[in-house]
Order: structure tokens, then C-alpha cells, then sequence
């Protein structure tokens, strides 16, 4: 390996390790400054962020993330339009740019820039040799490449102006949890943290659940009730009041857990306090379902990943650095630039 690349994955390495060792005191800090400018950012949804980078970043998982790649001496000024829906959503492709040797021009989402400043000064601190490969920018001109993160409305945008430049646009995507009907109290609730985490925000909730035909919706209701804190947030809150209220207006079937709505539908996304649920007959039609709209799904889980190609319950917010973003490969579009 080289050691300008051997340098590059011990200063993520180190991250990794920073992470790991940030208290409380030092959240709250980045809590406080963060909530401010996005109020769905909480103590909880940051450590969780946290503790995912810091399980992610270490020296074994850097060295198989990069092993099946060829990197050039080429350097790139590549555009990175960042979303901010959860913490620290754009730190992947950041650390992709850097990690293949060109040059992140980052134009931060405004509801993420406390956290990402912090996580990117603490990387300049570990590693001094990157700061002239990162620079903050308003306006992405003069790029060579472009990675942008928005709505299929943005994303259309995008994709007319850098039409002229190598470009990967994301769009809106969901993910889908399986149920066979064999999964105790304990499974339903590790669903629920697929379901719950960072408020239902990332394109890593689940937000729909396809169910067998004859599956009883209280065995999936009642053990989801250990996140009926969630609704002590305020935006979380309102968010349900407002669904329910739409629903009752007009006479919409829905079912109310008290915290969480549930609504039969074929839609995928869902609002944010409602789960979508949808039934299936057999495994074939299931798997039809999802193949149909396969370009919206993010990732899909079951028990212990028994459907193909699933993840198990729980870990949809624990991505590996290889789980890309609507599954484009992103380093092997940085080493094509």
C-alpha cells in the first residue's frame, strides 16, 4: 500500500477513535450549538451518529473499503452539495473525496454545518496535511466533478446544471422492513429501531413494513411502545397531530398507536409519524413488490436477514463504509474522474 493512502486511512483511523472518545459533556456542547440551527438534532440522534462513525471508522474496515480500488495521482476538485436530514449524512462522501485523493469543495447544509465543521476541524487536527485538500465554498463553480444530495425535485435541478460535468445526483429513497410472521417481542422491537431512529428522517428508516396475508397488526403495534418517548419531541409531535388530524378530517382507515399512525397503502413514503404497511400472499409477490420500485429502496430488513438481500433488524442505521447511497458506487466514480 502506498503511504501517502496508508496516511490517509490512519488519519480516518484516528477519527474513528475520536469519536469513540467523545463524553457527554462534549456532546451536549455540539448538541446545544447544533439543535439551534436544526431542532431535530438531539443528545440522543448525535451520540447515535457518533457511535455508528466510530464503530465504522477503524483501521481493519478502512483497509477492506479500499482494497478492491486503484487510485491515481490525479487531483480533482470535486462539489459536494450535503444534505442535513440526520447528523452527519454527508461525512461518507467527504471522506470518500479525501480518501481517493481529491480535492472536497464542501457546500454544507445549513441545518448540519455545527456538526460537520466540528468533525472536519477535528480531522485537520489529527491529520494537518488535509487542509489543503478541503475547502468551504457558496457556489460550485469550476468543478470537475459534482456529488449532490437533495429532493427528485432538486435533484432534476441538478442534474440540467452539471449535465456538462461528471455528476452523481441522489433523490429521495426509503426502507422497507419485512415481517414473515415468525418474529417475537424482541425482533419487533429492533425493527423499531430502523423505524424510530433520527425521528423516521434518513433515507435509512424504515417507512413502510410489508406484513403476510392474516398477520395481526397488535403483534407488530404493542412492542413498538418502548418508543413512545419519541413523541416528547415537539416537531415529532406535531407531526403526529397533523397526520392524525388529516386522517380523522377525511375518514381516512388508519390505525393510531397512541404515538405512530399505520395506514394500508401500495405508496412507500411515508410521513413522518406513519408507518405504511402493505400485505403479501407469498415470498414471489413480495419480491415482485419490491422489484417494481427497487430504484426508491434504500435497504430492506428482515429477522436475522432472512429475506434476500436484507440486513437484520436494528442495523439499517449502522451502514458499513461500502453501503453506498443509492447504491452507487461513489469511490469508483472518484477514481474513474
Amino acid at each position: 500500500m502506498e503511504k501517502v493512502l496508508k496516511d490517509r486511512l490512519d488519519a480516518f483511523a484516528k477519527l474513528g477513535t475520536w469519536f469513540k472518545d467523545l463524553d457527554d459533556s462534549q456532546i451536549e456542547t455540539l448538541y446545544r450549538d447544533a439543535s439551534n440551527a436544526n431542532n431535530w438534532f438531539t443528545h440522543e440522534s448525535i451520540r447515535t451518529a457518533f457511535n455508528a462513525w466510530g464503530a465504522c471508522l477503524t483501521k481493519e474496515n478502512l483497509e477492506l473499503w479500499v482494497s478492491p480500488y486503484h487510485f491515481t495521482q490525479k487531483q480533482k476538485k470535486v462539489g459536494l452539495v450535503m444534505a442535513g436530514n440526520i447528523p452527519l449524512v454527508g461525512l461518507h462522501d467527504v471522506l470518500t473525496v479525501l480518501i481517493s485523493g481529491h480535492k472536497a469543495c464542501l457546500k454544507y447544509s445549513s441545518q448540519d454545518t455545527v456538526l460537520m465543521k466540528a468533525v472536519i476541524q477535528a480531522l485537520l487536527d489529527i491529520e494537518p496535511r488535509f487542509k489543503d485538500k478541503i475547502v468551504e465554498v457558496e457556489r460550485l463553480n469550476d468543478m470537475d466533478a459534482v456529488i449532490a444530495t437533495g429532493s427528485d425535485n432538486s435533484a432534476r435541478y441538478f442534474k440540467h446544471y452539471f449535465s456538462k460535468i461528471p455528476h452523481l445526483i441522489r433523490q429521495n429513497r426509503v426502507s422497507i422492513g419485512v415481517i414473515s410472521g415468525e418474529e417475537s417481542k424482541t425482533d419487533i422491537q429492533e425493527l423499531g429501531k430502523d423505524i424510530f431512529t433520527y425521528f423516521s428522517l434518513g433515507c435509512r428508516n424504515v417507512s413502510k413494513i410489508f406484513i403476510p396475508e392474516g398477520y395481526e397488526l397488535p403483534e407488530l403495534i404493542a412492542p413498538l411502545d418502548i418508543y413512545h418517548h419519541t413523541l416528547d419531541h415537539h416537531k415529532y409531535r406535531n407531526n403526529y397531530d397533523y397526520n392524525k388530524s388529516i386522517y380523522l378530517v377525511n375518514s381516512e382507515p388508519h390505525l393510531d398507536s397512541g404515538f405512530f399512525l399505520m395506514r394500508e397503502t401500495t405508496d412507500l413514503v411515508s410521513p413522518i409519524s406513519v408507518i405504511f404497511y402493505e400485505r403479501y400472499k407469498s415470498e414471489a409477490e413480495l419480491a415482485l413488490k419490491l422489484s417494481a420500485q427497487s430504484d426508491k429502496i434504500q435497504c430492506v430488513v428482515s429477522k436475522d436477514g432472512w429475506y434476500e438481500g436484507s440486513l437484520a433488524f436494528g442495523l439499517a442505521q449502522q451502514p458499513d463504509l461500502w453501503d453506498y447511497a443509492d447504491g452507487v458506487d461513489t469511490l469508483e466514480f472518484l477514481t474513474e474522474l
